[in-house]
């Protein structure tokens, strides 16, 4: 099984060079990260293909190509203070906290939070501070962070967020509405903000102040 698994995850690596993921970073990130531990194991079968997958609290973790365009947009430096909204698995967070400095990550489900703090810690990650809470108002206690990433969608990008960013700095977020929504990449610089549409996608909604109603 841990041998089919590995083929399974070099292949997902490759599949995503194939369709465009260039970040050589990104790339060995998502090679030597197990997505499979972070789903129940009847699913490890299907832990590398190119879809989500359930999770616990009616959640989903996000499709491989997803994660890495998200992630890839970021282009995340190794001194960087990363925001996660939405810690989820804990898979992309392991990602992040591959690439940067710190990961300051945010979730409002307990038992998911919960999950994700006993699974990162046992993989030997050291650079993760968790919080229970409502991720559409960020953690100003920690404020500016370089890069910020959500992972549930919102109406708009939630002002606090914005105000949590460093100058210069990188957001990206699902905006739409409650069921289709665009990838936006918001990059902060010398005070003015540039936004751009990446591709179209489909996120659970992000619940909070600045998000959506339960």
């Amino acid at each position: 099984m841990d041998e089919e698994l590995e083929r399974d995850r070099r292949e997902m690596v490759l599949d995503l060079r194939r369709r465009g993921i260039k970040d050589e970073r990104v790339l060995a990130a998502m090679l030597k990260v197990p997505r499979h531990l972070f789903i129940a194991r009847p699913l490890w079968h299907l832990a590398y293909g190119d879809h989500p997958l359930p999770i616990a609290a009616g959640q989903t973790i996000s499709q491989p190509y997803i994660v890495a365009l998200m992630v890839e947009a970021l282009a995340i430096q190794q001194d960087h203070r990363v925001l996660e909204i939405g810690t989820g698995s804990g898979y992309q967070t392991a990602l992040l906290a591959e690439l940067a400095a710190e990961v300051y990550t945010v979730e409002r489900v307990a038992e998911l939070l919960e999950g994700a703090e006993r699974l990162l810690g046992e993989l030997g990650y050291r650079n993760i501070h968790f919080r229970l809470g409502d991720g559409t108002q960020g953690w100003p206690e920690y404020a500016p962070y370089d890069r910020i990433i959500a992972s549930g969608s919102v109406p708009q990008v939630p002002a606090s967020l914005l105000a949590q960013l460093a100058d210069p700095g990188r957001l990206v977020i699902p905006t739409g509405d409650r069921h289709l929504q665009e990838l936006v990449l918001v990059q902060k610089l010398e005070g003015l903000i540039f936004r751009e549409e990446l591709v179209p996608c489909s996120f659970l909604p992000l619940i909070g102040k600045e998000g959506w109603e339960e």
